[in-house]
């Protein structure tokens, strides 16, 4: 049975005022670790002027994903590791979450500020929603002009996703394929005169 996977569905932001200080939950999906830290970037930029810009973010399907977290000047363990605990908690992967914190002139202790970032990351997450990832593959696939159309319906049965297309002496097409159809999907490609296609990666 194949194993089901999600990340958020959509960037959300959530705001709360705890003990003074003001802290606010930012998330987003993410398909690759450069992505994960454009979104850091970002945040960190847009709120260059907040005492802590605090990160976790989850990579990849299966046993084991790619998971990293930044306390960003907070005590160690104190506000990456929460933020990353809540993402795991929550079912999820490809997704990032900042925590940004304007300090409000009390201080919070070690378990206040764990149990602050916890929250506002679950309720940031949970303003998000989610949404399956389904396992596929990444194809380059090329094709005569005249296969154009009966490779666009084979695309179109199998639910596979144009990333990319040029046009020169033949057509290359870029391609995102559900790794549920991939059995059927090159059986239907096996059928068509003039198609040829490199696997270049799985996630």
């Amino acid at each position: 049975m194949e194993e089901i996977y999600y990340a958020v569905a959509a960037p959300a932001t959530h705001e709360e005022k705890i003990q003074r200080s003001v802290f606010i939950g930012h998330t987003a999906p993410v398909a690759t670790e450069d992505e994960a830290r454009d979104f850091i970037a970002r945040i960190r930029q847009e709120h260059a002027a907040a005492t802590h810009n605090c990160y976790a973010y989850s990579l990849g399907t299966g046993d084991e994903p790619l998971l990293y977290y930044n306390d960003h000047g907070e005590p160690p363990g104190t506000a990456g590791r929460p933020i990353l605990n809540a993402i795991r908690k929550t079912g999820l992967t490809n997704t990032v979450v900042v925590v940004t914190r304007y300090f409000g002139g009390k201080k919070l202790g070690v378990r206040g500020l764990i149990d602050a970032y916890h929250l506002v990351a679950l309720q940031v997450l949970e303003k998000a929603g989610k949404t399956r990832i389904v396992p596929s593959f990444t194809l380059i696939l090329n094709c005569d002009y005249a296969q154009l159309s009966p490779v666009n319906r084979i695309l179109h049965t199998y639910q596979a996703a144009t990333q990319e297309t040029t046009y020169g002496e033949r057509v290359s097409l870029r391609l995102r394929v559900p790794e549920e159809s991939r059995e059927e999907f090159f059986k239907a490609l096996s059928g068509l005169a003039g198609v040829s296609w490199t696997e270049t990666e799985k996630k």
